[in-house]
């Protein structure tokens, strides 16, 4: 698909979930090419008056910078423990409504904001949508610098190919200075089983499975918007 077509598919979807925020409310704002067209939309409708009172929480440094400059007002989960809303975008989504996120390498925080927010939506154009996970995308899995080495011998002998996500000639580190592997597993036949694996390792500090979080998903294709609900 032309990317024009995939850029305004993300917009699409991304101001369709603007539509479920409200004045007073917390929100998470999340990270990446179609969340930014929520956030957008977001400030837009607090410059226009259509929304007041709106805080919102940032997933990302890129996307805390981006909240600034765009006049959204933010805080932090110390201030709003419970954040009412969260709109982020996701790499993978299956019919359970389980995800691969990270592509950007800012799931933990997205993970963090998420399992504080009473309600998760997440904006995909179709593309992203797939019968199992690990089916086009590697799961990102952030690890500590020290031994990493070590994780992705661990990650092999769990039957995945990991990768170690560079920046240039350097590698790629997240917000908090971690690396990433991205561990290619292929179709995944039960995620829930695969993170709770990851989970029990020392060394991973976070994977970009999601596991029943989402509540919403709101797919934009050549045929409109859908909003499905779980």
């Amino acid at each position: 698909m032309p990317r024009m077509n995939i850029e305004s598919l993300k917009r699409q979807a991304g101001e369709f979930a603007a539509g479920f925020v409200e004045s007073g409310m917390t929100v998470g704002l999340g990270s990446g090419s179609t969340a930014i067209f929520a956030t957008r939309r977001i400030a837009l409708s607090l410059q226009r008056g259509e929304l007041s009172a709106i805080v919102g929480v940032p997933t990302s440094l890129a996307t805390e910078a981006a909240a600034i400059k765009l006049g959204i007002p933010l805080t932090t989960l110390a201030e709003r423990p419970r954040v009412d809303i969260t709109i982020d975008g996701a790499d993978e989504v299956d019919p359970a409504f389980n995800l691969i996120k990270g592509g950007g390498g800012a799931h933990l925080r997205e993970k963090i904001v998420a399992q504080a927010s009473e309600r998760l939506v997440i904006v995909v154009d179709d593309s992203k949508l797939v019968d199992q996970l690990g089916t086009a995308w590697a799961i990102p899995i952030e690890v500590v610098p020290f031994a990493w080495e070590s994780q992705a011998a661990h990650l092999q002998s769990l039957g995945a190919k990991p990768r170690l996500r560079m920046d240039g000639d350097a590698p790629f580190h997240t917000d908090q200075g971690n690396f990433i592997l991205d561990a290619d597993f292929g179709p995944i036949a039960d995620p829930a089983a695969l993170a709770r694996q990851l989970e029990a390792r020392a060394g991973i500090v976070e994977h970009g499975l999601f596991i029943g979080m989402a509540r919403d998903v709101v797919v934009a294709g050549v045929a409109g918007v859908q909003h499905l609900r779980r």
